[in-house]
C-alpha cells in the first residue's frame, strides 16, 4: 500500500538551497499520479532531458572590474515593468499539488511580484485566483471549437484584471505520457477544469493519446490555423501572446497574425517527444521577428535565465520547480523558489559583468574554440 502524502511543510528547511532541493519533499507530498502528472515528459522523456542539458552547451565569461553601479534586473513586458524577467508559466490542476492550488501560488508570485500565467484548465476559478493575486496575471488558452463560449471566458478575464492571453498552439493533442499511463493517472474527486464548465470541451485537449488511432477518430477536426489565431488577436480585447513556438517561419507567422509576442517552448517535453530544446533554438526564432519573445524549458538554477537572456530573449518561464515549490510549501514555496532564482541570476550577472537587462549580450557565453 502506498503510504498518504505528506502535508506541506510549515516551515522551509534550511537544507533546501536550490531549486532542485525541492523535489523529494514535493513528490513525498503528491500522489504518484499526481506526480507523474507534474513531473514527466512524454514518451521516453527524450525532450524532457534535452531541455535540461541544453544550458551544458555554454559556459559563461567572467568578468573582472566590471562597475556593477545602479545594478538592477527590471524589465518591461506589454507595458507593465516587472522587477526581474521570471514569470511562472501555466500549470494545469494545481490542487493536485496542494489544497489551495492556484490561490496559493498567485499568493507566493504576489509576494515576489512576480507575474504570473493561468492555465485555462486551472482548478480554481480565474475570478478567485484574481482576486488573490497581487501581481498581473495573464490567461493561457487552448482553442476551443465554441466561439461563443470562448467570448463568455474572454469577457470574465478581461473583467477580472487579466492583462494578457496566451495562445498555447503545440498541444492540439496530448503526448504519449506513458509515465501518467503507467501511474494510472486520473482527476481525482472535486478537481477539474473548472472554468470550462457548460462547456463541450475538445477531446483533443483532454483525451488520453496513443490509447486508440488518432486520424479519422474526428479529435483533429477542430484543431486550431492561423485564422484561428486571427479571430482570437481581433475578438481577444487583451494582447495576444502565442506559446508553444520552435520555427523561425511559424514565429513571423504568428507576428503577422497580429501576436503581441512570442514564447518559444515545447511544452516542457510534454508533448513530441524529440523535439528539440527551446534553448537550442531560441535565437534563430528571436531573429525571426520584432515582438518581444520570451522562452521556457528546463531553466533550474540563475545561471540558465542569464543564457536565455544572453540569446535573445526578453524574459523566461518556470513551471516545474514552482509547482514543487507549491506541493512543498504552499504559497511559501512559490515565493521562495522566486527568490532562490531570482538571487542566483544577480550573481550570474554581477560575475558576468552585466549590470542590467540590456547589458546582457551573446559575448558572455562560452564555448570551447571561441574567443570572447
Amino acid at each position: 500500500m502506498t503510504a498518504a502524502p505528506l502535508p506541506p511543510l510549515q516551515q522551509i528547511p534550511a537544507t533546501i538551497a536550490s531549486l532542485s532541493d525541492y523535489e523529494p519533499y514535493a513528490r513525498a507530498r503528491m500522489t504518484p499520479p499526481a506526480w507523474a502528472y507534474f513531473s514527466a515528459g512524454a514518451a521516453d522523456e527524450v525532450s524532457l532531458a534535452a531541455n535540461l542539458r541544453s544550458y551544458e552547451a555554454y559556459g559563461l565569461w567572467p568578468a573582472a572590474l566590471a562597475s556593477m553601479r545602479d545594478a538592477g534586473t527590471s524589465v518591461e513586458l506589454l507595458g507593465h515593468t516587472y522587477d526581474y524577467p521570471i514569470l511562472l508559466a501555466p500549470v494545469a490542476y494545481q490542487r493536485m499539488a496542494h489544497p489551495q492550488g492556484e490561490l496559493a501560488t498567485v499568493l507566493g508570485a504576489g509576494a515576489m511580484k512576480a507575474g504570473c500565467i493561468i492555465s485555462m484548465q486551472a482548478s480554481c476559478r480565474i475570478e478567485d485566483i484574481a482576486g488573490a493575486a497581487h501581481a498581473p496575471l495573464w490567461l493561457q488558452w487552448y482553442w476551443h471549437p465554441d466561439r461563443a463560449f470562448m467570448n463568455e471566458l474572454l469577457a470574465r478575464a478581461r473583467a477580472s484584471g487579466y492583462q494578457a492571453i496566451v495562445f498555447t498552439v503545440d498541444a492540439p493533442v496530448n503526448g504519449l505520457r506513458n509515465q501518467e499511463q503507467r501511474a494510472g493517472f486520473s482527476l481525482p474527486p472535486g478537481i477539474e477544469a473548472v472554468n470550462l464548465r457548460g462547456s463541450h470541451q475538445a477531446g483533443a485537449v483532454m483525451g488520453p493519446a496513443g490509447s486508440s488511432p488518432l486520424f479519422g477518430s474526428g479529435l483533429l477536426d477542430h484543431a486550431p490555423g492561423w485564422d484561428d489565431l486571427r479571430w482570437l488577436v481581433q475578438n481577444a480585447g487583451l494582447p495576444v501572446l502565442v506559446k508553444g513556438i520552435m520555427r523561425p517561419h511559424d514565429a513571423r507567422a504568428a507576428q503577422e497574425c497580429g501576436a503581441a509576442g512570442i514564447i518559444v517552448s515545447n511544452h516542457g517535453g510534454r508533448t513530441l517527444d524529440g523535439a528539440p530544446a527551446p534553448l537550442q533554438v531560441l535565437k534563430s526564432v528571436v531573429q525571426a521577428v520584432d515582438v518581444p519573445v520570451l522562452m521556457d524549458g528546463g531553466i533550474r538554477r540563475g545561471t540558465d535565465v542569464l543564457k536565455a537572456l544572453a540569446l535573445g530573449a526578453r524574459a523566461v518561464l518556470i513551471g516545474r520547480p514552482y509547482i514543487y515549490g507549491l506541493a512543498a510549501a504552499g504559497a511559501a514555496g512559490v515565493a521562495h523558489v522566486l527568490h532562490l532564482l531570482r538571487a542566483e541570476l544577480e550573481v550570474a550577472m554581477a560575475l558576468t559583468g552585466c549590470p542590467s537587462l540590456a547589458s546582457i549580450h551573446e559575448g558572455i557565453l562560452f564555448r570551447p574554440g571561441r574567443e570572447p
